[in-house]
C-alpha cells in the first residue's frame, strides 16, 4: 500500500514504533531475573530495576525492526519511535495533564480488574471470559492443585426477629465474609413478607438488610443473591443504588484480610472456599451444590483468576468520546476496512466503561500527579491531588489550589504508572512531534490510514 501510493506521486509516510508493552516486558524480565540471579523485583530499588529492564530492552527491542527490514517494509527508519523515549514521554505527560484539566481523566474508588499474580490492575480487553459448562478444574497460578469452578452452592442466612430463613445461591462463597445485604426482585412473590428485613450473618454478626432490585435473577438459584459490592461489579452499582456499605474481604495478594477473623486471615481465597463451606455446614446453614455453566474471568497474561478488587485509580471518561466515535463512522468521516467490523466497532463503543489506566508496576510511565501534604494536615484527611508537566508546575498549581506558599507543600508522586495503551494510542500524533506543532503534524495528521489489530 505504501509503496503503491509512493508510486502514484503521493507524499507517503510510515513510521516504525513500538510501545512498552508495560506487563508484558515486566514479567518477562521479573522472570529472568529470578531465573538467573535468584532475585525478585522487590530486591532491587525501582531505579535498579528499570536498568534492568532497560538493559533487556537495548538487547531485543530491535528484534521486531530487523523482521520488518527483512520483509522489505518501506518505512522511514530514520523516525523509528519507542513510547519511552524523552520525547514521546513529553507527549504522555502533555496527554495526562490536558485531560485532567478537561475533565476526562479523575481519580475515583471504584471495582477494578486485579490479578493477584501480577500485583496490578489489568484492563477489560486484558480479561478473558473462559466459559466452563459445569464443574471444571482450572490451573490457577500459586495453588499446586486445579481449582474448581462451575458450581453453584447455597447457604441460608436466618432472617432476624422472624422464623424464616433466606437461601442466597453464589458462585463465589469465600467472598460472603464481605456480604452486605440480601437481594430480591421486586415482583418475586417467595420473599414479599421479607422486604425490609434483615438476615444476622452467621460469622460476623452483622445485620443485612433485605433489599428489593430489579437487576436481581429470580429465576437463577433461589431468586436471592448475597450482595457483596467490594468484590462484584454489579453488586457495587448496586451499592451505589441503595447506599450500602463496601467491605473488602480479599486483598491484593489474594489471601483472605484480617476482617475476616484470624480463622481466616492469610488464607489463600479458594482455600478459604472450602473451609467456609465446612463452617457453614457446621452450623447447619449449607443447603446444597449443583453444576452451573458460568464465565470464569482469566487475566490473559498471566493465566491467574481475575479478583474484582476496591481501590482508588485513575480512570478516563470514555461516554462522551466513544459516541463521538461512532458519529464519525456512520457521517463517513472515518471508514473502518473491512466494513463488517464497523458493527464490532459500534458494539464496543456503545457499551464502553470509563478506563482504568493506573498500573501497579514501575515499567512504564509514572503517572504525572502528586498527592499533597499540607502544612499540619493530618495522613488521614482527605486525598489532595494535583498534576503537573513537572514536579515543579505541580508544586505551584497545588500552592494556587490551596492557598498556600510553594515551599509549604510537600509533594507524593503517584508511583503507579499509566497502562501501555495510554502512551501508544497517542501513536499517531506523538510520532509526528506533538504536542508541539511540528512541520510533520502539519503534513501528515490527520493520518490517511492506521493499520491495527482487531483488539486495538
Amino acid at each position: 500500500l505504501v509503496r503503491w501510493r509512493r508510486m502514484q506521486g503521493y507524499r507517503v509516510l510510515w513510521v516504525p514504533g513500538c510501545d512498552h508493552a508495560g506487563i508484558a516486558t515486566q514479567t518477562v524480565v521479573e522472570k529472568k531475573l529470578l531465573r538467573e540471579k535468584g532475585k525478585r523485583r522487590q530486591d532491587f530499588t525501582r531505579e535498579e530495576f528499570l536498568q534492568e529492564v532497560w538493559k533487556w530492552k537495548n538487547e531485543k527491542g530491535d528484534e521486531i525492526y530487523q523482521q520488518l527490514r527483512m520483509l522489505g517494509s518501506s518505512l522511514d527508519w530514520s523516525r523509528a519511535c519507542f513510547t519511552m523515549d524523552p520525547g514521546f514521554s513529553r507527549a504522555v505527560t502533555a496527554a495526562f495533564v490536558r485531560l485532567c484539566d478537561s475533565g476526562l481523566v479523575y481519580r475515583s474508588e471504584a471495582l477494578v480488574n486485579w490479578s493477584c499474580a501480577l500485583q496490578s490492575t489489568i484492563s477489560d480487553i486484558e480479561v478473558d471470559s473462559v466459559e466452563v459448562p459445569g464443574p471444571t478444574a482450572l490451573s490457577v497460578p500459586g495453588y499446586e492443585s486445579k481449582v474448581e469452578f462451575g458450581s453453584m452452592l447455597t447457604f441460608a442466612y436466618p432472617v432476624e426477629d422472624h422464623d424464616s430463613e433466606v437461601g442466597v445461591s453464589t458462585t463465589r462463597p469465600e467472598t460472603m465474609l464481605g456480604d452486605v445485604a440480601v437481594a430480591v426482585h421486586p415482583d418475586d412473590p417467595r420473599y414479599q413478607a421479607l422486604h425490609g428485613k434483615h438476615c444476622r450473618h452467621p460469622f460476623t454478626n452483622r445485620l443485612l438488610p433485605i433489599i428489593t432490585d430489579p437487576v436481581v435473577d429470580m429465576k437463577l438459584g433461589t431468586g436471592a443473591v448475597k450482595v457483596t459490592p467490594a468484590h462484584d461489579h454489579t453488586d457495587f452499582l448496586l451499592s451505589l443504588r441503595h447506599s450500602l456499605p463496601r467491605i473488602s474481604v480479599i486483598g491484593e495478594d489474594g489471601t483472605m484480610m484480617p476482617s475476616c477473623g484470624q480463622w481466616l486471615e492469610g488464607v489463600k481465597r479458594f482455600d478459604a472456599r472450602q473451609m467456609i463451606v465446612d463452617a457453614l455446614v457446621e452450623k447447619k446453614l449449607f443447603r446444597g451444590k449443583q453444576n452451573h455453566a458460568m464465565a470464569v474471568p482469566v487475566c490473559s497474561r498471566s493465566g491467574d483468576i481475575i479478583e474484582p478488587l476496591l481501590k482508588k485509580q485513575w480512570f478516563v471518561r470514555c461516554d462522551t468520546m466513544a459516541k463521538k466515535a461512532v458519529q464519525a463512522v456512520e457521517d463517513g468521516h472515518l471508514e473502518i476496512i473491512p466494513q463488517h467490523f464497523t458493527k464490532t466497532w459500534r458494539n464496543w463503543m456503545s457499551n464502553i466503561s470509563d478506563w482504568c489506566i493506573s498500573r501497579q508496576l514501575w515499567w512504564g510511565h509514572q503517572i504525572p500527579a502528586y498527592q499533597v501534604q499540607l502544612p499540619g494536615s493530618s495522613s488521614s484527611a482527605e486525598e489532595k491531588w494535583v498534576w503537573g508537566l513537572s514536579a515543579d508546575e505541580a508544586r505551584q498549581r497545588a500552592a494556587v489550589k490551596y492557598g498556600v506558599k510553594p515551599e509549604e507543600i510537600t509533594l507524593r508522586q503517584d508511583p503507579d504508572v499509566l497502562d501501555t495503551w495510554f502512551s501508544s494510542g497517542l501513536f499517531p500524533f506523538a510520532m509526528l512531534g506533538w504536542p508541539e506543532q511540528t512541520s510533520d503534524l502539519q503534513h501528515f495528521y490527520p493520518n490517511s490510514i492506521l493499520e491495527t489489530g482487531s483488539d486495538l
